[in-house]
């Protein structure tokens, strides 16, 4: 048997696996990606073929060559059916013969797909590690109703097929622990990090908007909010104002008659999903109004960019801003977030004067960091999972 000092010094066989290539989980797995590639570790993915577009196209164009165990892409429903169990059934073989070290799950669907192929290989004698990542989730569930509580029992019966679980904010955690429970395998906190370029400041175009709205086009991030938030703010200072909207999603055309509906079509402009940084210089400020988070990276490319950020309170976002900070509401309120709004435009000074330090805030959240801790917890689970094996 290789000891576990050499063992640790192999390369690894990395499979990530994830519902949707849109928005944070995706760009957390490119950056480990990127980053465990160039240490010389064999890497690929599996996720879902009906979601995406033309930019995430572009996004895995720009990993494809670092994929040495392959992209898999099939349909991965984001509700729990029976077609999960016939579609785990289909990649079973083909995940079974890359021969991983490591399955890494991500999200609830990931997270199940992983810990279930990987107890089947188990019981053929393979040594591959279960980790799972739940970045929010199954976690956004209230405990309280029937969903929630059906979810939080599976994830308890998932939870013994799980040989480490890494999460990606204290918040995250501590719901974990009180909606399903102590976590019954070695977990870990590891904070999402950015790459040192993004810590360049971004200029802000001429004839720039007010407010930028930049993610996912559903319920849970606040769009709707945002919406009904501009149009109180332009109420309370008295004159038009003007919105960026950037992103794709499922309830975007919703929301694009909700606009006209409101008479705000020349002041609300939607563009479809692009690069955060090229977003971020087509308004003064960015606006986050989402009803629930984990760690959500679209927080720390603002802060890091040196961009303007009111946020809701939720999930990880009190670790990235500070627990008191004075740009922070409450989720789903309009009118506190119409409030944070039009003290922007009306004291200039204010919100540049809110934001995190920024020297503190970058030794904090770096990729660097954020790879080496999770390679670290590959090679002591790997390490472990072998010593049982023997």
């Amino acid at each position: 048997m290789m000891s576990n000092e050499a063992l640790s010094q192999e390369p690894l066989r990395i499979i990530h696996c994830f519902r949707s290539p849109v928005g944070g989980i995706f760009r957390h797995v490119r950056d480990l990606v990127n980053t465990h590639h160039a240490q010389g570790h064999k890497i690929g993915i599996l996720c879902d073929s009906s979601t995406g577009g033309e930019f995430e196209e572009k996004l895995f164009e720009s990993i494809i060559d670092k994929l040495e165990l392959g992209l898999i892409r099939m349909p991965i429903r984001r509700a729990i059916t029976p077609g999960d169990l016939i579609a785990i059934h289909k990649v079973y073989k083909q995940i079974k013969s890359l021969q991983p070290d490591i399955l890494h799950g991500h999200g609830a669907k990931g997270g199940a797909y992983v810990r279930v192929i990987g107890s089947f290989m188990r019981g053929s004698r393979s040594r591959v590690t279960r980790t799972y990542s739940p970045h929010g989730g199954s976690l956004h569930y209230d405990s309280s109703n029937i969903k929630g509580k059906a979810i939080f029992a599976l994830e308890r019966l998932l939870a013994r097929m799980t040989d480490a679980i890494i999460f990606v904010s204290d918040h995250e955690r501590l719901a974990y622990i009180d909606k399903v429970g102590l976590p019954i395998s070695n977990s870990h906190l590891v904070y999402n990090g950015l790459n040192e370029e993004e810590f360049q400041p971004i200029a802000t175009n001429e004839n720039a908007s007010d407010f930028l709205y930049i993610g996912m086009m559903r319920d849970l991030k606040g769009p709707d909010v945002f919406i009904d938030a501009f149009r109180k703010a332009e109420q309370h200072v008295g004159r038009p104002l003007h919105a960026t909207m950037v992103g794709d999603g499922p309830n975007k055309q919703a929301y694009q008659e909700k606009i006209a509906q409101m008479g705000l079509s020349k002041r609300i402009v939607l563009h479809p999903a692009m690069n955060a940084r090229e977003a971020f210089a087509l308004a003064q400020s960015v606006v986050i109004p989402s009803r629930a988070e984990a760690m959500p990276y679209i927080v720390l490319e603002t802060v890091a960019a040196n961009k303007p950020i009111i946020s809701t309170n939720v999930g990880g976002i009190p670790e990235i801003l500070g627990a008191d900070s004075d740009v922070m509401v409450p989720p789903g309120n309009v009118e506190k977030l119409a409030e944070k709004m039009t003290q922007s435009i009306q004291d200039k000074s204010w919100l540049a004067s809110a934001q995190p330090d920024r020297n503190t805030f970058k030794k904090r959240f770096s990729v660097q960091a954020m790879a080496e801790d999770v390679l670290e917890i590959y090679h002591s689970s790997s390490n472990k999972v072998s010593e049982d094996r023997t």
